[in-house]
């Protein structure tokens, strides 16, 4: 497995804040995998993608293709790595046809004209997360699931090696979620794209991931498949409520976990 991103003994703290918000965090990602942060609120699953981004400044060292981040202009960046924010933004009025169109952006030459492997991009993305029919529809118009089909597109159109996922599933019903998965699960085998997603869905996690991180208060508690890290005290300890597992014969290695009401 080719080893797309390597990060070691990541730390960060925000300014005037007493409390490091990452520990001594490492991970890697490889070409096909999916790999899920999981872990409560505040465990810094968003800010830990943001400074493999280079968008926040952790000590310790992060490297994209064997490449230190800073070593990345962001045009040349954006090409090998798509990054999907909790509450991604978007112009009052434009189309999903225009917001797609952005994910080409980074191929733009100087007067930001459109090639056909652009438009190609866009109409292939548009296919295949069923968006054909809301081209033309200006995304304020869109249900909230809608939308967030749409940013994931915007992603995808960028034709990246690695996805960065901060919480995909928000505003999706349960088929979405599904489909999302699915599609997620797909680009990795077929495409051999790595992603990296955070995730609150303890149980789609394990179905999707290769891997689960679980991070408790930035450091990492536990790494591994899901049948390791999805362990009923361990979880009771993080999340700070009693847990239970469901070993399901169905599916090998992984489990269901659910708290105790």
């Amino acid at each position: 497995m080719t080893t797309l991103l390597d990060a070691q003994s990541l730390t960060f703290s925000y300014p005037r804040s007493p409390r490091a918000v990452l520990r001594e965090i490492s991970l890697s990602l490889g070409a096909g995998e999916v790999v899920a942060l999981i872990g409560p609120n505040g465990s810094g699953k968003s800010t830990l993608l943001r400074c493999l981004l280079g968008q926040l400044h952790a000590t310790g060292t992060v490297r994209w293709d064997g490449r230190p981040v800073s070593t990345w202009r962001r045009r040349e960046l954006a090409r090998y790595v798509a990054y999907l924010p909790q509450a991604p933004a978007h112009e009052p009025g434009q189309t999903v046809a225009e917001v797609l169109r952005l994910g080409r952006a980074p191929y733009w030459g100087a007067f930001g004209l459109e090639t056909d492997a652009d438009m190609a991009a866009v109409r292939d993305v548009a296919g295949m997360l069923a968006l054909n029919d809301l081209l033309s529809r200006p995304l304020d118009e869109l249900s909230g699931g809608q939308r967030q089909r749409v940013f994931v597109g915007r992603c995808l159109v960028q034709g990246p090696k690695a996805l960065l996922l901060d919480e995909p599933n928000t505003f999706l019903d349960l088929r979405h979620q599904v489909e999302l998965c699915q599609l997620l699960r797909k680009l990795a085998d077929e495409k051999q794209i790595a992603i990296l997603m955070a995730s609150h869905d303890l149980n789609l996690a394990a179905a999707l991931a290769d891997r689960l991180v679980l991070l408790d208060n930035g450091a990492v508690a536990a790494a591994g498949p899901a049948e390791t890290v999805l362990d009923p005290t361990l979880l009771s300890r993080v999340y700070g409520l009693p847990m239970r597992r469901i070993d399901d014969g169905a599916a090998p290695g992984r489990p269901l976990v659910f708290p105790v009401i």
